[in-house]
């Protein structure tokens, strides 16, 4: 299953600590990232884009991150299979 995480930075953490923190953090065991976008914002400071058969990794990104980041995950799937899905969805 494809995901998209959103990663906002909570009140009182440091971008340094945390870039810091990110520099040493791998990715769990059973999460292939598509990519991982940092922006010039806050709210989300980093979009992470990643493949994974189960939530658990999910959870554990969010319990080693949560102190630092709000993170948001959602569900996604490519634009070609959305349009496909939008085609299915339109009557005859």
């Amino acid at each position: 299953m494809l995901f998209v995480a959103l990663l906002m930075v909570r009140p009182g953490s440091s971008f340094k600590v945390g870039g810091a923190r990110r520099i040493q953090r791998q990715y769990p065991e059973g999460v292939n990232v598509v990519g991982e976008y940092w922006l010039e914002t806050d709210s989300p400071m980093v979009i992470a884009i990643m493949e994974t058969e189960s939530m658990a990794p999910l959870g554990q990104i969010r319990m080693e991150c949560g102190d630092m980041l709000e993170i948001e995950v959602f569900p996604a799937v490519p634009a070609e299979e959305g349009m496909q899905m939008v085609r299915e969805a339109m009557p005859g």
